[in-house]
């Protein structure tokens, strides 16, 4: 991906559509971005979720620049991504268009009267029609097209299929039954995959076992779906209940987005009860406040944020910030360990806030959703 150092046209666009100031993104990089979203309580708040939506928004009907990530096999398949994905073909690649439309249908349903809501509704509304999202089930049927986007890809349309079938909403009733489909097929496809593979991927991008598996057990939560969520316990005790000690000292390589002991600790919450996952936490992550803890202490450096490589280290802010929290969340009141993890937390969550400021394209493409994700309280 050729990379771009100017401020995106058609971002700074978008939020004039939506009325949205400029004035909270035109500071790059000093400590004060990091509080262009949030209040000064540290919330999110309306205007802040309109900046945020304007950064999917503006990236939804952008084809290129595209990084294709399907097989080829006759000259005849060579079509531009609005040809083959007629929903997500913007926003650089498909995941980042899905979870981008996530990002749009949980600020909705946060903040309904947000700032250009009307705007936000018609581009979900043209892209999650049953025509169009019947397109996108044709092209995952096709046998080149088995592995397309496993495993990331399929848990964050998941994540969309669940935020929607938990909608009150009759535009969200509509578009959950027009995603239902691919999500069914999805899910099944995960289960059969799950029986097939014989260990996790543990690394720090998308092919991360524990990261996908989390948002598909939220949606199998959501939806009543018992055979993924059976499929996903065995699995999740299968590969990971034996852990311990997990090398946090290794992480993250350099061009991270997820932390995969993190990803981890954070499945198992869900899965485990309480009783069985406290004692499996203290065999797999050091004590907070303890010496081996040291590498969460301090957020990566990252040295050039449009670099679209090197500035997952920003999405790794985000991701260990919510995961932190989220392990915070299932300890009892008062325990030691819980303020050590959120303190942790907060480090992450501010550096991430202040460099996806500036972070060009190559950021601005997906990162809104992950720090919706961690400002919204996804998962707990």
């Amino acid at each position: 991906m050729a990379r771009e150092r100017t401020r995106n046209p058609a971002g700074l666009v978008a939020l004039c559509a939506l009325g949205i100031g400029l004035a909270p993104i035109a500071a790059r990089g000093g400590p004060a971005a990091a509080t262009s979203y949030i209040t000064a309580t540290g919330e999110l708040d309306a205007a802040g979720a309109g900046t945020l939506a304007a950064l999917s928004l503006s990236c939804l009907d952008r084809p290129f620049p595209n990084k294709p990530g399907h097989v080829v096999e006759t000259p005849g398949q060579f079509r531009a991504p609005k040809d083959l994905t007629p929903a997500f073909y913007g926003c650089f690649d498909w995941h980042s268009a899905v979870h981008g439309h996530w990002a749009l249908v949980r600020i909705l349903k946060t903040f309904p009267k947000v700032p250009g809501a009307a705007a936000i509704r018609a581009a979900l509304d043209r892209h999650l029609r049953p025509d169009v999202l019947a397109r996108e089930q044709a092209f995952f049927k096709e046998a080149r097209n088995k592995t397309f986007e496993r495993p990331y890809g399929w848990a964050w349309y998941l994540r969309l299929a669940a935020e929607l079938a938990t909608w009150d909403d009759p535009d969200g009733r509509r578009w959950a039954a027009a995603t239902k489909p691919l999500a069914g097929d999805l899910a099944r496809a995960l289960v059969t995959y799950l029986g097939r593979l014989s260990v996790p991927v543990r690394e720090g991008v998308h092919p991360n076992t524990a990261f996908a598996l989390a948002h598909a057990w939220d949606y199998a939560t959501a939806t009543g779906d018992d055979a993924l969520k059976g499929a996903i316990d065995a699995a999740a005790r299968r590969f990971y209940l034996s852990d311990r000690a997990c090398p946090l000292a290794y992480e993250p390589s350099g061009e991270d987005f997820l932390s995969p002991c993190l990803a981890e600790a954070d499945l198992m919450r869900r899965i485990l009860p309480y009783g069985v996952y406290r004692p499996w936490l203290d065999d797999f992550l050091p004590d907070p406040d303890g010496a081996g803890a040291a590498p969460l202490l301090d957020p990566p450096v990252i040295r050039d944020r449009e670099d679209p490589r090197i500035g997952h280290l920003i999405g790794l802010d985000f991701q260990r910030a919510w995961t932190l929290e989220g392990i915070a969340s299932v300890l009892p009141s008062g325990d030691p360990h819980s303020a050590a993890w959120r303190t942790m937390a907060a480090t992450h969550r501010q550096a991430g806030l202040r460099d996806m400021i500036g972070s060009g394209y190559g950021g601005e493409h997906w990162l809104a959703s992950f720090a919706l994700y961690l400002l919204t309280g996804v998962g707990r």
